[in-house]
Order: structure tokens, then C-alpha cells, then sequence
């Protein structure tokens, strides 16, 4: 990294250096987390950076940008840094109490967006998240079916935290009820409910493959979001079961599950007396969503016959 004292940089020098200095030590996507870093202490939009290359950079602005880089240059991840991640096309606020939105998460919305279509536009769609960290699930079902009531829970009440902070800023906390509940524990009242959905990107690194997740991962993010501490299929194994407690005749499962988990997945959901088990791919071509259908009387839903 250059040295602020010794010279005057321009936005193009430095992005140039920066970007030249993160290749060189094997960081994906140098640029990109150039562009965030630089853009945040700047705060500018990235585009910006393009249309103000000669920009002159104070010493104060570049005292920032150091900061912010040097903390990348530990591997901690570039959304804790700037303390926000896109997801949907939305912003959440993101720390590290709360998981990091990914983008293969959105397949994931984009089916539980396609089984709440199946309802009609008038009718409530009530929906169960397990799991809700940020809220980034719940808060983007919200923003893009408005018929929704959602009652998301985690067991963490730093998560929660986050995830109330988000549902403020994309105002859609008059529709979810954010509760700390443990899923293989439930209070009577969430038992005694019933829910159109089952939404859920649970915990499933496997516990023999946590050392050889990325440092970022590893060292950054909270352990219980990522791993059941167990084989991977904890969560997936206990809410299969609980579907004929928590879901309405004709509710839909969806799950988000790893690599390599959706057979397993797709063959405990139909153990467990779902029908109409599919999986579906995220945009890299991996098996990302499975989901199914807990069966009974179907006349409150349109064209799953």
C-alpha cells in the first residue's frame, strides 16, 4: 500500500496500486473490493470512482482508504468493512453477529416468491422462516409480495438486532414478527400454528469440512449459521418431521441446501410424506433449492393440481 505521506494519489493511482497489490496476494475479485473500500471511505457511489479519476485524494481520505484496506488484507470480509451487503437488489446492514447475504440465496426467494403466486392476490400468506440472521430472506419476501405476514425466528438476539434494524430501513417490519425461538425447542404458540410456507437456509457445513472454508468464513462470520456441528442435515432432518405440525394441508417446504446436499434432502423431505419434490439450480448450475409440498386439501390454492 502506498505511503500517504510521501505523495499526493489520484483515485486511478491508487485503485491501480491497490488492486495490482490484492492480485499479487491472491485475493478474488481485487477490483470489486477496491472499488468498495475506496468508494465507502469516500463516500461515493462506485461509479463515481470512473467519473472522478484524477480526483486528487486528501490526506485524510487516504488515511481512511488505508484503514479500510488494511483490515481486508487480514481476510476479514469487505461487507463487515464497509458494513453493508446487496441482496435482491436491496442494501442490508451486516456486522458480524449476522451471516452475509449470498447470491445464490436468491434462487431461494425467487421459488418462495413462486409459491406464494400460487395464492390468490387477496388472501394472506403466512410464512415460517427458521434461521433469519440479517432478515435478508424475510425482509426481501416482504418487499416483493405484499399478501405476506412472516414470523421469522433465530436463536441469537444479536442477529435479531440486525435483522429488526433492516426491516426498518426497507419498512416492512408492521409485516414480520421477529422472534428468538430455537427450532428444535418451539414455544406452544408457534407450535400451535399453522403456515401457508416453511422458508429456511439453515446451518449445513458439514462439522469435518469447517477447516476448509475460506478464512473469511471461518474467522469472520458466526459459527452457529454456518454449521450444525454435526453432518450438515441437522436442521433439514428435524424440520422435515416437524411439517405436518408447523404447515396447512398444500403448505410448501423450501430450503436452501449446499453442495452435494440436495439428494439427501430430496430423499428425507420424501420420508418424511411431502409430495411434489423438486430441486432447483442456483445460476452457477448447482443443486441450490429443494422444496416440496405437505399434501392434504389444496382448494385455498390456485393451479397445483
Amino acid at each position: 500500500m502506498p505511503d500517504e505521506q510521501t505523495r499526493v494519489w489520484t483515485i486511478r493511482e491508487l485503485m491501480k496500486s491497490a488492486i495490482e497489490h490484492l492480485q499479487g496476494k491472491g485475493f478474488e475479485e481485487a477490483r470489486l473490493n477496491v472499488e468498495l473500500l475506496l468508494a465507502h471511505a469516500l463516500d461515493i457511489q462506485r461509479i463515481q470512482l470512473y467519473s472522478n479519476f484524477d480526483k486528487p485524494l486528501t490526506p485524510e481520505e487516504l488515511k481512511q482508504f488505508r484503514t479500510l484496506y488494511e483490515r481486508r488484507l487480514t481476510r476479514e470480509p469487505v461487507q463487515y468493512i464497509i458494513g453493508s451487503a446487496n441482496f435482491m437488489g436491496l442494501h442490508f446492514t451486516v456486522d458480524p453477529r449476522v451471516l452475509i447475504p449470498r447470491p445464490e440465496t436468491e434462487t431461494l426467494i425467487e421459488q418462495v416468491m413462486l409459491a406464494c403466486h400460487q395464492y390468490a392476490p387477496d388472501q394472506l400468506v403466512r410464512i415460517l422462516e427458521v434461521g433469519t440472521g440479517s432478515g435478508n430472506i424475510s425482509i426481501s419476501i416482504a418487499k416483493f409480495v405484499k399478501n405476506t405476514r412472516i414470523t421469522a425466528i433465530d436463536i441469537s438476539l444479536e442477529a435479531l438486532a440486525v435483522a429488526k434494524q433492516n426491516a426498518r430501513l426497507h419498512s416492512v417490519e408492521s409485516r414480520i414478527n421477529f422472534s428468538c425461538a430455537d427450532i428444535f425447542d418451539l414455544p406452544d404458540e408457534l407450535m400451535q400454528s399453522k403456515f401457508d410456507l416453511l422458508v429456511s437456509n439453515p446451518p449445513y457445513v458439514p462439522k469435518d469440512e469447517w477447516e476448509q472454508l475460506q478464512k473469511e468464513v471461518r474467522d469472520f462470520e458466526p459459527s452457529s449459521a454456518l454449521t450444525d456441528g454435526n453432518d450438515g442435515f441437522k436442521f433439514y432432518n428435524h424440520m422435515a418431521d416437524m411439517s405436518p405440525v408447523l404447515l396447512k394441508p398444500g403448505g410448501n417446504i423450501v430450503f436452501e441446501v449446499g453442495l452435494g446436499q440436495a439428494e439427501t434432502v430430496i430423499n428425507k423431505l420424501k420420508k418424511a410424506g411431502l409430495v411434489k419434490v423438486q430441486v432447483t439450480n442456483d445460476l452457477q448450475g448447482i443443486p441450490r433449492v429443494v422444496s416440496g409440498i405437505w399434501p392434504g386439501q389444496q382448494e385455498n390454492l390456485i393451479g397445483l393440481n
